[in-house]
């Protein structure tokens, strides 16, 4: 290629680039099309691990075809110098253009995210979450911006960009309990005192409460839909015979700086309300033989029932079906002639403590 034609195909890739594709039918596109499209809604909070950044991985091209795989996303950050100008545009270096390793002039790259492996970065659906916590200074100010790179290497145009400044984050709350109750568990901390930098703690503090199904689970998003201006909470939420972890982030008033994750707490809700009581049970002799018939108790997650004998009425009874049974029908064939036997029916759940009901009313019958 003569020196001439380099000239010009530099040219045409500054102002944009207008190469045709090569090897395809159809009208040509231009390279710098085929690139990831940018990340729109890069966010940025400060907590009490540094910066925690957010962004949701772009799915298609600039030319909005799909993208068929995203390799790593690098995050980079800028120092502002704080002399009240708005801070300059992120633009991407020529290297990052033909492929090369990125670079955006001004900024430092903190972090190269492969998708595949990406901590210490969470990724949950199309959602990426980072704590920057590289070198920073309390009461400095940060730019960030978020370049995704393709499986072919090619980067993304920058990210929007967002600046805030690095104020001290409250210490993690500290005692989480978790007391646990049917389909509910409620939770209790003690407010962080002081701040990250020792200075104590001013303001208003509010709370997020975080909930797994694993110890290491680290949810993007709080169960709490507002913050939690208390330190108590409860999550009606749960389910019985599960077990749930929880932690607790502090934040100095919705949306300030937020504290490190507390540690976590477990908690296993559990049905405790025992099924309705058995009625209407009648007793009759048969020959050698006690039946015994009750009306079924309506109960959802009625597992069965336990019917009961006693030879004091009102007292002493001793379980004659140890098991639940699912009839509401029983024949007792261990009686005596001339002897007088009372009985109970109570109702069992299925639960895991298998609640039991009250028992039914008394039934006595004299064996012939």
């Amino acid at each position: 290629m003569t020196g001439r034609a380099r000239a010009a195909l530099a040219l045409a890739l500054l102002v944009p680039l207008a190469l045709a594709a090569c090897g395809r039918r159809g009208p040509p596109v231009a390279p710098e099309r085929r690139v990831p499209a940018a990340v729109q809604d890069l966010s940025a909070s400060v907590v009490g691990e540094g910066v925690r950044l957010s962004w949701t991985l772009p799915r298609i091209r600039i030319d909005r075809s799909p993208v068929k795989e995203l390799r790593r996303t690098e995050v980079y950050r800028r120092l502002e110098t704080g002399d009240g100008e708005p801070p300059r545009p992120a633009v991407l270096s020529f290297g990052g253009l033909f492929g090369g390793p990125s670079e955006i002039a001004g900024f430092e790259r903190v972090a190269n995210i492969v998708l595949a492996e990406p901590q210490p970065a969470e990724i949950t659906g199309n959602l990426v979450t980072y704590a920057d916590a590289q070198g920073l200074t309390f009461g400095r100010r940060y730019t960030y911006v978020v370049v995704a790179v393709d499986a072919q290497g090619r980067p993304s145009p920058p990210s929007n960009r967002v600046t805030l400044a690095l104020a001290a984050a409250p210490v993690p709350p500290a005692g989480v309990t978790a007391e646990p109750g049917d389909r509910e568990v409620r939770l209790a901390w003690t407010p962080p005192a002081r701040f990250e930098d020792g200075s104590p703690v001013e303001g208003r503090l509010v709370y997020n409460v975080f909930r797994s199904t694993t110890p290491e689970g680290r949810p993007p998003r709080p169960i709490n839909l507002e913050p939690v201006p208390t330190p108590s909470y409860v999550d009606v939420g749960a389910q019985n015979d599960t077990t749930y972890y929880y932690s607790v982030r502090a934040l100095l008033g919705a949306g300030g700086p937020t504290s490190r994750l507390s540690e976590v707490a477990a908690a296993t809700p559990e049905d405790r309300t025992p099924p309705s009581q058995p009625r209407g049970l009648v007793a009759v002799g048969a020959g050698a033989t006690v039946r015994l018939a009750w009306e079924p108790v309506a109960d959802a997650d009625l597992a069965g029932y336990r019917v009961y004998r006693s030879t004091t009425p009102g007292r002493g009874y001793a379980p004659v079906t140890p098991d639940p049974q699912t009839a509401t029908t029983y024949v007792d064939g261990d009686v005596r002639p001339g002897q007088t036997y009372s009985y109970v029916v109570t109702a069992v759940d299925r639960s895991r403590r298998a609640n039991e009901s009250v028992p039914s009313p008394e039934a006595s019958v004299t064996v012939r």
